[in-house]
């Protein structure tokens, strides 16, 4: 049986709407937008952690995102992706700047669906050095 409970962030993915590859589907109790066969966003109103924005992206692209819309953290469980949550006071700019980004086909974000035959190792504090730079500055605050 269907959930009729809606998510009230479907907002953010309206702007993909017009885009001929664009498909939403539920991911996580969430919704989540592809764009040419890339996982890019997920619009997640659930409890926390799972209440705001998630960008699919590597590792790699965790600082250069970052230092453009500086209200992106590593998610807290899924921590390959990066997350803006839904009570940052910059949240509605920090969506404007991220789907124009995916409309852009920024390649920094969007996610390959996995293969089967494919392990993919998750980003670790040691694989990411954005992600040490936050925790340690949260750990001394």
């Amino acid at each position: 049986m269907p959930s009729t409970i809606r998510n009230s962030l479907l907002w953010i993915l309206d702007a993909f709407e017009h885009e001929p590859t664009y498909m939403r589907r539920r991911m996580f109790g969430c919704d989540a937008a592809y764009l040419d066969g890339l996982l890019c966003l997920i619009a997640a109103d659930r409890a926390k952690p799972f209440n705001g924005v998630l960008v699919c992206t590597d590792c790699e692209q965790h600082a250069a995102l970052a230092e453009q819309i500086p209200a992106l953290r590593p998610h807290p469980v899924i921590s390959k992706w990066l997350y803006v949550p839904q009570d940052d006071p910059t949240f509605e700019s920090a969506v404007e700047t991220l789907t124009a980004l995916v409309l852009a086909r920024d390649p920094r974000i969007g996610a390959s669906a996995w293969s089967r035959n494919r392990a993919s190792a998750p980003c670790r504090k040691t694989d990411c050095p954005f992600f040490i730079d936050v925790y340690v500055t949260c750990t001394i605050i």
